[in-house]
């Protein structure tokens, strides 16, 4: 390990591995990241191939959580941003978060690592040796401080077995390989899944393909990304105040708000489990495209034919196409099993993170949880706390603790969800962030910050979570976080202000007539207020 700086190995340069890059470096930390591709982005740069190990979004694909709650924590996006950014802002969004803090110049580019292994002088100093190729080239071997794999978890498509799928002649891919629309022009598709791709999918399906059959076994709950009156639905929900409820209650309230929108067992979509114990289903235009014809739910796929298939309550329906959404095996290829131990889909990691059986804490795995939220905040929090990790500053407990803790989250995970492919790495992001962030000490202590800030307080307490308010206080701590908090909602509704109306304009009210102005960081509150006291109502009904 050259220089003065320990060398730290970064794999993969998507929405985790520049917050890895970008941590590394603001805590003296010498990172060289490791990207497959020519360019950043990982997920979210777009691309046709649809090689295995090459995971990418589809051409008309929209992130569902807003740009606010996906942020990262010190680097709000543009006002001028969508709400909700199709994946080439999101590229954009990164690529300007990459120049602010000068990433560039720490990624090979078109390099693919081939292996990492504990080095010959592991036992002393916790060292490890990459083994990677540039383009072209040969395959070479570096010593490193410490890894960051941040290759997520898009990688290696899961398909389940149906008898008779040997003897289908149409053409049937993963959802791993959907790229766009155009070669299901005029066929009859069926998209098996119910889950965010498959849903998104079948949408967009749908608007060329002569029918579309979305095959469930389940059900889900589906939520819009739009909340009461315009507003981003994940800003309105994702708040403390909200999370401090009852489980029973906000479980409650997201279901009668769901069902508000449309009723889930006249569309043929109620599940049997609550709404808080599946990941939740987020689109927009899924109840149109039922209503409209070009969508159809079916139950669960019973066999398939050379042309057909047979579904559980005895239906069949001739088929050109199938798309299974079916969900992705979590996998670190480069790495021994023996040392990140992930045994159908069930991790053993400290926090999701941490091998709890190494020497050294000098490895970690970043981005492999599925929170009900965005992952780039939390994969930034991670690399906040790898990074006291190796500077010394902060000291992970026994392996006896660590296994403790990873026993008891999968004893919790499987009595809040229901057992699933999908449901192994599943978190609340509040509760999850806020663990994080108490190792790393940046945890908003908000009795405090009633006391010393109670306007940002209220904002913190009622309004979204946003990243920045891990940015407040502590190690890392950035002077624009209160800003970026209690302008958030402006900044999300920007977008929108295309046609500009006359200040305090009213029709029904008289230019002569006083108008009684509330102070903005009041109005988020009353909002909730009422919000609440419709969730209520609504019970009553």
């Amino acid at each position: 390990m050259s220089g003065t700086r320990p060398r730290i190995a970064v794999i993969g340069a998507g929405g985790s591995g520049l917050a890895a890059i970008k941590q590394c470096i603001e805590d003296g930390l010498e990172p060289v990241c490791f990207e497959r591709e020519s360019d950043l982005g990982g997920l979210w740069n777009f691309s046709d191939s649809s090689q295995l190990g090459k995971g990418s979004v589809y051409k008309n694909c929209v992130i569902n959580t807003s740009k606010e709650m996906m942020a990262f924590s010190d680097f709000p996006p543009p006002e001028s941003f969508p709400m909700f950014m199709p994946h080439r802002y999101v590229l954009k969004y990164f690529k300007m978060y990459a120049e602010k803090f000068g990433l560039f110049k720490s990624i090979w580019f078109d390099t693919s690592v081939l292996n990492v292994a504990p080095s010959d002088k592991y036992a002393v100093d916790g060292s490890w040796d990459v083994t990677y190729r540039r383009k072209h080239g040969e395959a070479e071997t570096a010593r490193f401080a410490g890894v960051l794999v941040c290759t997520g978890h898009h990688t290696f498509p899961h398909t389940p077995s149906f008898t008779g799928l040997d003897q289908f002649r149409g053409t049937s891919l993963h959802s791993h390989g959907y790229k766009d629309n155009k070669q299901f022009a005029g066929k009859r598709v069926l998209v098996v899944g119910i889950g965010n791709s498959a849903v998104d999918i079948a949408v967009d399906v749908s608007h060329v393909a002569d029918e579309v059959f979305l095959s469930t076994r389940r059900g889900a709950w589906v939520i819009s990304r739009m909340g009461f009156w315009g507003l981003p639905a994940d800003a309105m929900a994702n708040n403390r105040f909200l999370f401090s409820l009852p489980q029973s209650v906000l479980q409650w309230s997201v279901e009668k708000m769901a069902n508000f929108r449309f009723n889930h067992e006249q569309y043929g979509l109620k599940p049997a489990h609550g709404a808080l114990q599946a990941h939740p289903t987020i689109n927009d235009e899924l109840p149109y495209r039922i209503m409209t014809g070009a969508v159809r739910v079916k139950p669960n796929v019973y066999h398939f034919t050379e042309r057909t298939v047979r579904f559980q309550d005895g239906t069949e329906e001739e088929i050109d196409a199938i798309i299974f959404a079916t969900g992705y095996d979590y996998k670190i290829g480069i790495i021994d099993e023996s040392i990140t131990r992930i045994e159908k889909n069930k991790t053993s990691l400290y926090k999701y993170m941490y091998p709890p059986n190494l020497a050294h804490p000098t490895l970690a795995v970043i981005g492999l949880v599925q929170p009900i939220g965005a992952v780039m905040p939390i994969s930034e929090m991670q690399c906040r706390w790898f990074t006291q990790v190796i500077n010394g500053s902060r000291k992970l407990p026994d392996r006896q603790t660590m296994t403790r803790d990873i026993e008891g989250k999968r004893e919790a995970m499987a009595g809040t969800y229901i057992s699933s492919q999908r449901h192994t790495l599943q978190c609340f992001w509040i509760q999850y962030m806020d663990e994080l962030a108490a190792e790393v000490g940046v945890r908003p202590n908000m009795a405090t910050l009633f006391r010393e800030d109670p306007a940002l307080a209220l904002r913190c307490m009622f309004g979204p979570c946003l990243p920045a308010q891990y940015r407040i206080k502590g190690p890392g701590s950035w002077p624009g976080a209160r800003d970026a908090i209690m302008t958030s909602m402006d900044r999300a509704m920007a977008p929108m202000k295309t046609r500009i109306l006359p200040k305090n304009f009213c029709s029904d009210v008289s230019a002569d007539k006083p108008v009684i102005s509330i102070p903005k960081y009041l109005r988020s509150y009353f909002l909730l207020a009422f919000v609440f006291f419709l969730f209520l109502c609504m019970c009553m009904v």
